[in-house]
């Protein structure tokens, strides 16, 4: 059965650093791809970083892209992808999911059938 399991949200002051992971169940890199979105409030969800078996690492976060990096830890039929966020902005705030498609990295949140339910992560004084 595949399925994601987001963790590691919380709250952290600006600033601050959070590491986020996915377990990716029933999935592997080779042949897919696994996507980070983060859905501020009242916004769409969008793209912030990807890495695919086929394709490598794709960094959506445009000018922001240095303080996100993504790895991964890989188990029989598993891969549990990391999330590091350093130097957290309020404006990072928003609930991260994390996405699964074949075989390519990808932006449109509907390119991807697979999510997991996400978690919440609040950038505060």
């Amino acid at each position: 059965q595949e399925y994601l399991v987001e963790s590691g949200g919380g709250t952290v002051q600006p600033g601050g650093s959070l590491r986020l992971s996915c377990v990716a169940s029933g999935f592997t890199l080779e042949g897919y791809a696994i996507a980070w979105f983060r859905q501020a409030p009242g916004k769409e969800r969008e793209a912030v970083i990807c890495i695919a078996g086929f394709g490598g690492i794709m960094d959506y976060a445009g000018s922001e892209k240095d303080r996100f990096t993504i790895s991964t830890d890989n188990a029989e039929n598993t891969v549990t992808v990391h999330l590091q966020m350093n130097s957290l902005k309020p404006e990072d705030t928003g609930v991260y999911y994390c996405a699964a498609r074949r075989p390519l990295c990808a932006t449109p949140a509907y390119d991807y059938p697979t999510w997991g339910r996400g978690t919440r992560v609040t950038v505060s004084s």
